[in-house]
């Protein structure tokens, strides 16, 4: 006979184009307490390296994404979970071999991947950021600076006014405008990826223009570290607090700061994780043309995102 499980607990895991997350919370019997994080973790995977241009997933992030897991799986069945949620974005979405890497998981692990589109993740990441960062009533701009896509919502506490993911993820506007292996980003880069900014992200600038978001919200691991640079402290994912304020002259000064140096200069600027190293000056480049456009000066970061929109989603049924 199968005994019933004395608790209710939840693995939900996103795998990103950059880095796979897994959180796993144990949900109260009691209605209304919050649920218990029993384990917040991530892993670089870089799942876009050296393919996602070319619209395959390289054999090298391939074998990183089954490890990762494993990984994952054995993390599950220690921690006794008794459900599993997981969700892939726009590597996995936009593959050829995409689907085959979902069979692969699935076969070796029994995780069933849920590929989604664009549009859900902006939803769930929406839904995320609502329970770290107070929204409002004014419209704000959330960010979410993905390896494979970008996805803009403009909305407050209550409603979404507006959403639309773009396929101009850090790993592919590294592989467009960065492929210098001294790791110096020229100016004549830096405008080139304006220019093409300016030319892409055409709805982004109809749509600010027309509610005027007071301020941007930013979720992802560019803004993590840009929040980890302003202390100059590296930080685990589980120390992050759920929203922080990001000051504008930090950013600035982050931004001149990743901008001048090569790569081995950037690795060694503090709370600069070396993965990101690169990827942070495509993603700065972006973030300081949507505060141009959007003549914003407040910016705050979400350490929360798509699964805990998820989660989210999933407790209010």
């Amino acid at each position: 006979m199968h005994t019933p499980h004395a608790h209710r607990r939840l693995a939900l895991i996103d795998l990103g184009t950059n880095t796979f997350h897994l959180l796993i919370v144990e949900i109260s019997k009691m209605p209304g307490e919050k649920p218990l994080v029993l384990l917040r973790t991530k892993a670089g995977v870089r799942l876009g390296e050296g393919g996602i241009s070319q619209g395959i997933i390289a054999p090298e992030p391939y074998a990183r994404a089954l490890h990762t897991l494993a990984g994952f799986k054995e993390e599950m069945e220690l921690h006794e979970v008794t459900e599993v949620r997981a969700t892939a974005t726009s590597a996995m979405r936009v593959t050829k071999n995409g689907p085959e890497l979902v069979r692969d998981i699935f076969e070796q692990t029994g995780i069933q991947v849920n590929v989604i589109p664009g549009e859900r993740e902006a939803e769930l990441i929406c839904q995320g950021v609502r329970q770290a960062v107070d929204l409002g009533e004014d419209a704000q701009l959330i960010m979410d600076i993905g390896g494979g896509s970008v996805e803009f919502i403009i909305a407050n506490e209550h409603t979404i006014f507006w959403k639309q993911s773009f396929e101009i993820g850090a790993q592919r506007l590294l592989d467009k405008f960065f492929p210098d292996p001294s790791g110096v980003f020229p100016a004549e880069a830096v405008e080139a990826e304006q220019r093409y900014l300016s030319t892409v992200l055409e709805p982004l600038i109809e749509a600010v223009r027309r509610y005027r978001p007071a301020s941007l919200v930013g979720a992802s691991g560019s803004f993590d570290s840009l929040a980890d640079m302003q202390i100059g402290e590296l930080r685990a994912e589980s120390q992050l607090p759920p929203c922080t304020e990001l000051a504008l002259e930090s950013f600035q000064t982050s931004y001149r700061h990743l901008l001048s140096g090569n790569h081995e200069q950037r690795k060694a600027l503090p709370g600069i994780l070396p993965m990101r190293a690169d990827m942070l000056v495509v993603a700065a480049v972006l973030i300081d043309f949507v505060l141009g456009i959007a003549e914003i000066t407040r910016i705050r970061t979400s350490a929360y995102a798509l699964k805990e929109g998820l989660l989210a989603e999933m407790l209010a049924v």
